[in-house]
């Protein structure tokens, strides 16, 4: 039975994201191989995922694997987690996010949280992310969670602007000023 395409966000860099998709935030282990391959099978194209959430190992990416649908149509985020911040451990961070998931490639690959009291490392681990675009270990880079004074420094001091800002967006926590801030610098919220 075919299945209605999800519409899409044109990132910053050209490349299309599906709007719609399946985050594993507290999916069991043991229940996400079928969350991942139902919701593919449902037309769902986008997966997000993180190393915090505890179900790279294996599930998402064999979810991906057994959905029948090929890799390069699914489009997989992860997030580094604080504490792998820094340079050399986002690479690290990144190889074994890889490796739990069994793909070759992310789709995204986000920061998950800004840490104020310790900025540079932030910076530092962005600076990985983008050295892990040119090399096209990924297709786009983001963050989570950034507000508009974070969003401005980082691009500051990078030279670089996220895709996106993935964050806490519902009728009760609109975030129109964070909106309004991402939309300005064409980062999708």
């Amino acid at each position: 039975m075919p299945t209605a395409k999800s519409p899409v966000y044109r990132l910053n860099n050209g490349i299309e994201m599906p709007a719609l998709g399946l985050g594993v935030f507290r999916s069991e282990p043991e229940k996400t191989v079928s969350a991942v391959t139902s919701a593919v099978a449902d037309g769902y194209r986008l997966i997000d995922t993180a190393a915090a959430y505890m179900n790279e190992q294996q599930q998402v990416g064999e979810g991906v694997r057994s959905s029948g649908i090929s890799r390069e149509e699914i489009f997989v985020t992860s997030k580094l987690w604080i504490s792998d911040y820094g340079y050399e451990q986002t690479f690290h961070a990144f190889d074994r996010s890889l490796r739990k998931l069994g793909l070759d490639f992310l789709d995204l690959y986000l920061l998950h949280w800004p840490v104020p009291s310790a900025f540079e490392a932030t910076v530092d681990s962005y600076n990985a992310a983008i050295k892990l675009l040119a090399e096209g270990r990924v297709r786009a880079i983001g963050v989570c969670n950034f507000r508009a004074n974070d969003l401005d420094k980082l691009i500051e001091q990078t030279g670089h602007t996220p895709a996106v800002n993935q964050v806490e967006l519902h009728p009760f926590f609109n975030q129109r000023e964070l909106r309004k801030a991402d939309k300005t610098h064409g980062i999708i919220t």
